[in-house]
């Protein structure tokens, strides 16, 4: 049997994983995100992280498939990370600097395309090869995976969906610069402005009015028939719904997976997107299964390995 490690990376945490080739995961833990001067520490860190690991267990390079990783940033195929503004990087070569720091094959992606990864080999979307996965959290991130494999393109940047404009009038920024991104409607933080906006322009009454409300709670004054949430709510289900119905016409998956702290809202999400995503659908789309993200915050790191073991596991 030979192993390998799943790591990813965040801008607080850094979560490892120790896998066997079959995908089991044996073990895990966290070390800290030092971001301090310019990230130089990450790599290193980690790199010592998975050295005391294999001593520990008392492993020999020859018994490890590699290292996958994945990063909170654009990545080429060749390893390269250029600007990682959660890391403090500008341009990293990671698979050459953190090989060198470990003597081990290491292959790199981005965190949302990684864990998209890891939720079309063992989690919600098991079984397809042709996978679309939206992470619905503080923003709105995404991946893509084709014929098994992460679309990252030229620039690393595939798989970017929730900067998809939706609303070209939007005249407040995304946190990217761009106006009208789907993140600013459907993400956590968007559902929260959208409800703003809504009592900000009705006279509807809500139990949410003079609150300090989160997505959740718009959620759930919607279970109980606030009807300012459920106006809100229908909003998001139909922007979502159109804009997975569009990137299906590009990508034509087999399942479009839901992620994030919003996906907790489940089969209400799922029935509401799935409504729209009906009615703006190519007529060839319209059997996508639409599902949630099984794996929670381990997806990352089965996906990094599952980028190390289709590259070095032969």
């Amino acid at each position: 049997m030979r192993y390998g490690f799943g790591i990813d990376v965040g801008g607080t945490t850094i979560k490892l994983a120790f896998l066997d080739e079959k995908g089991t995961m044996k073990d895990k833990w966290e070390i800290p995100t030092r971001t301090e001067e310019g990230g130089k520490n990450v790599l290193p860190d980690i790199a010592a992280a998975v050295k005391a690991y294999m001593a520990k267990e008392n492993l020999t390079n020859e018994q490890i498939i590699g290292i996958g990783i994945g990063v909170p940033g654009p990545i080429s195929d060749e390893g390269i990370v250029n600007k990682c503004v959660n890391l403090g990087w500008d341009r990293v070569e990671l698979h050459k600097e953190l090989s060198a720091l470990t003597g081990l094959n290491v292959k790199g992606g981005n965190d949302a395309n990684v864990a998209a990864l890891g939720e079309c080999w063992l989690g919600g979307g098991q079984g397809a090869a042709n996978l679309v996965m939206a992470t619905l959290g503080t923003g709105v991130g995404g991946g893509i995976v084709v014929g098994g494999r992460i679309i990252a393109g030229f620039h690393g940047a595939g798989g970017e969906i929730g900067h998809f404009t939706v609303n070209p009038e939007e005249e407040e920024a995304c946190g990217c610069g761009k106006h009208g991104c789907v993140e600013q409607y459907c993400s956590a933080t968007g559902v929260v402005r959208l409800t703003r906006r809504y009592l900000a322009a009705h006279d509807t009454p809500s139990i949410l009015r003079g609150t300090d409300y989160e997505c959740k709670d718009v959620f759930a004054a919607a279970g109980k028939g606030d009807e300012a949430a459920k106006a809100v709510l229908e909003q998001v289900f139909e922007l979502l719904g159109r804009f997975l119905a569009n990137i299906a016409c590009v990508t034509d998956p087999e399942v479009i997976v839901l992620g994030g702290g919003v996906s907790k809202a489940g089969q209400v999400l799922l029935d509401g997107v799935n409504k729209y995503y009906q009615k703006y659908a190519f007529h060839a789309c319209r059997s996508t299964r639409i599902t949630l993200a099984t794996l929670g915050n381990d997806a990352g790191a089965y996906g990094a390995f599952k980028l190390a073991l289709d590259e070095f596991g032969a």
